[in-house]
């Protein structure tokens, strides 16, 4: 174990005791429980919340996961399960009253089959989502589930959350692929449903109550994942536009001429691109400034034609004057050149200041409305404030963050955090939107749920969470 000798002088009896059956499961050398070791485990990315913790358990099996929780439920002793560390709403992190386990499941990263006639792949939660992808491509299949984070994020973090990503519009959100689970319950009981079946109905679809539970329900360990056939020609364009309501008009024809073969669509303001090539080594695309830009993406399962069908696409989009302008990347440097003015769109925010983050989602026709709307209410609350929107709008998924005005002291306009969440989510409610699209609830937004969500459906959640985990020791305080 992992401990210095003051920290240890301060624990009680019990905890001591909790320490050494801990060390017992899982190994000395897997149980930290000092302030050092434990630091990177108890903040998270935007720093927003840090926690502290009785130690971390590092389990190498689900077994030993049981094991932990059959220990915790015992004792009554708070779990709070950690993959990668990389979510955005404090879900992963413990909260201040320093009795908690953070559970990580750092070690649980086996590949455990892949089944190329079923089209699955079955993983242990801890692999990253970066190497499951590679996974697949090894087997030459396609494992579509990406975003920003996959470099560090992990398979349980990402079915924890139901995250979603870029590739939403083509393939869904995380829980639309995935057939099976495998999840240890608040007592330690292990639910084996590593189901390879697209055709199932035997009952309640458990896998689904699981996924986007932030862990406040039970511990994923395992999951049987889809695959698909992997593209054998992707097209990539960058599109300059007018207005929100143009991208929709673009995507509207888009769907007539390429269908299915549509994977990528992403919304970027000129604001957001300036901040990106102010601050980092990317290039501009176009010959001249728009006020919007598309990120379209095309992928399809033959070799040949959809260079062909995306320029016939782009001319019938100029012919009825939806866009301005457009690039089709005519090599791999060029379509990474495209993709990293949209990636590095969240750090480009970090050097304007202070920004105030919302992860929206509104029917994607409400879209330019919403964004008008928005842009007049923060700007009338905060003079000067920015509005840097962007994000999935394919479907309806914005991140309508708020930069600070320039100039300003970001102390004083981060305080003012919860007044303009209220104002846009205020907007986001009228249009019978989501205060949450892909991040999860968490701290941040645990206390906004109850005035957003149906009252019966917020009794129902609470009865689950009552029968599932009836001392509440899976990840308190998050969600409910």
């Amino acid at each position: 174990m992992s401990f210095d000798v003051e920290s240890a002088a301060g624990l009680t009896a019990a905890s001591r005791k909790i320490l050494d059956r801990l060390e017992a499961i899982s190994g000395a050398r897997h149980v930290i429980a000092d302030p050092p070791g434990m630091e990177g485990f108890l903040r998270e990315p935007r720093d927003r919340f840090h926690g502290l913790a009785l130690c971390v358990v590092r389990p190498g099996s689900t077994r030993e996961i049981a094991e932990v929780l059959k220990l915790c439920h015992e004792t009554s002793t708070p779990v709070v399960p950690q993959g990668g560390n990389t979510g955005l709403v404090g879900g992963q992190v413990p909260g201040a009253d320093g009795d908690a386990i953070v559970l990580s499941l750092g070690r649980m990263t086996a590949l455990r089959e892949i089944d190329l006639a079923s089209n699955t792949m079955t993983v242990d939660a801890g692999m990253v989502l970066a190497e499951a992808q590679e996974h697949a491509g090894r087997a030459d299949r396609l494992f579509p589930l990406s975003l920003a984070a996959e470099g560090s994020c992990t398979i349980g973090g990402n079915l924890a959350t139901n995250a979603g990503g870029t590739n939403v519009i083509a393939y869904g959100n995380a829980r639309d692929l995935v057939l099976g689970l495998e999840v240890v319950l608040a007592g330690g009981r292990i639910l084996s449903d590593l189901s390879k079946l697209k055709k199932n109905n035997t009952g309640y679809d458990l896998k689904n109550l699981f996924i986007g539970s932030e862990g406040t329900l039970g511990i994923i360990t395992a999951a049987v994942l889809k695959l698909y056939p992997k593209p054998r020609a992707i097209e990539t364009a960058f599109i300059g536009l007018a207005s929100p309501r143009a991208a929709l008009d673009l995507l509207d024809l888009a769907r007539d001429m390429a269908g299915g073969e549509i994977t990528t669509f992403e919304l970027i303001p000129r604001i957001g691109l300036d901040f990106v090539l102010a601050h980092f080594d990317a290039r501009e695309v176009l010959s001249s400034k728009h006020l919007w830009y598309v990120l379209l993406e095309l992928s399809s399962q033959s070799a040949q034609g959809l260079a062909e069908r995306l320029l016939a696409l782009l001319e019938a989009l100029s012919e009825k004057h939806i866009i301005e302008d457009a690039a089709v990347a005519a090599s791999q440097d060029q379509r990474e050149n495209f993709w990293k003015l949209r990636e590095l769109l969240p750090d480009a925010q970090r050097h304007e200041g202070g920004s105030i983050k919302h992860d929206i989602s509104v029917p994607s026709a409400d879209i330019p409305a919403f964004l008008e709307d928005a842009a007049r209410a923060v700007m009338a609350a905060i003079p000067g404030a920015r509005l840097v929107a962007f994000g999935h709008a394919g479907d309806g998924n914005i991140h309508c963050n708020v930069s600070q005005p320039i100039g300003a002291d970001a102390r004083a306009f981060l305080a003012r955090w919860d007044e303009i969440n209220a104002i846009v989510h205020g907007l986001v409610v009228a249009r019978k939107g989501s205060i949450s699209a892909e991040h999860g609830i968490g701290q941040l937004k645990r206390d906004l749920l109850p005035k957003v969500k149906d009252k019966v459906a917020m009794e129902v959640m609470r009865a689950i969470k009552q029968s599932l985990d009836p001392k509440n020791i899976l990840n308190p305080g998050k969600v409910l």
